[in-house]
């Protein structure tokens, strides 16, 4: 009636304070023309983002999601990085890389880009890793320190930026050598980090399982601590208790191997059905699924947060708590704005983690007025 516009942009997010660096993982396939898009959960409508099916790599959607973390709490977003089969053993760049739009072409576009930190999760398990050393120190680290660890919102910690990565099937340990020769490899990238201004680097690799010999493997080639992308559990269809008891199960027992080993990483859900039935429908219904309610998820903070207050003085893990995860719409585990369980999620990570010393800004982009051409994309692109 008035033709009100309350809003030209994403309002100024007002972060709240917190005691903790608290880490999600960030899944970068929403973009049209990229991975399998929104299309994947068009019949799973409780999936639907509240600012609906969004490209992530207009910077318009950065800075929304930056204001939806830092208002609750999450202060670093942890980017799943593909590099390209056909860049193996050559100079990585941009053009190198895959599902990279979410950083070059939104975050580091963002207005807000430095109100939060990011970090990268080198995908070398199920994409792209390295060849041998050689690669590694000669087209990997120079592209990593060029393009990421030296931008002032990196995530380093000590003057360190870490880097996370994914080596389930250890072809990196492959690739390098084993572990003494992986362990000298991270070492020369310390060196190569120091030469730039650094304290040396960190190395944190993703492992979910439960064999301590895999993960005493892992400590010997030079990793610094180790997480969980997310977690799984005994049952196919677990209740809430029960899934959360199989992740406290796996946390208990990186404690008690090496509390200066352990990060602790909170897991929302696991239902990849959406995914999984487009390419075989008998292993769709053979996957783990299950999701936990907010006011389950609130007490797995809570105890995540007392594994951590309770980790020895000098343990990393005692301030670093990683949540799984920002926006995997497709394998089910998101505590991203979404439409059946709206901000509650967030929520919960505020109440648990941070002091709860601002007030959240929950009007949405369409309530604003605000200019939202670059956030909706067509289901059928």
């Amino acid at each position: 009636m008035y033709n009100i516009k309350f809003a030209d942009y994403v309002p100024k997010p007002e972060p709240v304070s917190s005691d903790y660096i608290v880490g999600v993982h960030y899944f970068p396939g929403w973009k049209p023309g990229t991975h399998q898009g929104f299309k994947c959960i068009e019949n799973f409508p409780e999936r639907t983002p509240l600012i609906g099916y969004y490209d992530e790599s207009a910077p318009e959607v950065s800075d929304w999601e930056i204001k939806w973390a830092v208002e609750h709490g999450v202060n670093c977003f942890i980017y799943c990085w593909y590099r390209t089969m056909a860049n193996i053993g050559k100079p990585v760049t941009r053009d190198g890389l895959m599902l990279s739009h979410a950083i070059h072409e939104g975050l580091f576009n963002a207005r807000y880009k430095n109100m939060i930190n990011f970090a990268i999760m080198w995908e070398a398990g199920n994409c792209a890793g390295c060849t041998d050393e050689k690669d590694l120190l000669e087209n990997l680290m120079p592209f990593w320190l060029d393009e990421y660890f030296t931008q002032p919102n990196y995530l380093k910690i000590g003057n360190k930026p870490v880097l996370f990565v994914y080596d389930y099937f250890q072809r990196v340990l492959d690739a390098l050598g084993g572990p003494e020769n992986q362990k000298a490899a991270f070492a020369k990238c310390g060196e190569m980090c120091k030469a730039r201004g650094f304290d040396g680097m960190i190395f944190q690799v993703e492992y979910r399982g439960g064999d301590l010999e895999v993960i005493k493997k892992f400590r010997d080639s030079g990793y610094n601590q180790n997480f969980a992308y997310c977690w799984h559990t005994k049952k196919q269809f677990p209740d809430d208790a029960e899934a959360i008891a199989d992740q406290i199960e796996f946390m208990k027992l990186r404690v008690d191997f090496d509390p200066y080993f352990y990060i602790g990483t909170a897991s929302v859900a696991w239902d990849p059905y959406p995914w999984t039935v487009l390419k075989d429908e008998q292993t769709a219904k053979a996957t783990t699924r299950w999701k936990l309610s907010p006011e389950s998820w609130r007490g797995l903070l809570e105890t995540v947060k007392s594994f951590a207050d309770n980790l020895p003085a000098g343990a990393l893990g005692r301030r670093f708590i990683m949540l799984d995860n920002w926006n995997e719409w497709s394998e089910g585990h998101y505590i991203a704005p979404h439409l059946s369980g709206g901000f509650k999620y967030l929520q919960a990570v505020r109440e648990v983690l941070t002091k709860r010393d601002n007030l959240p800004d929950y009007r949405l982009p369409d309530i604003l007025g605000a200019d939202s051409r670059f956030m909706y994309m067509d289901l059928q692109k």
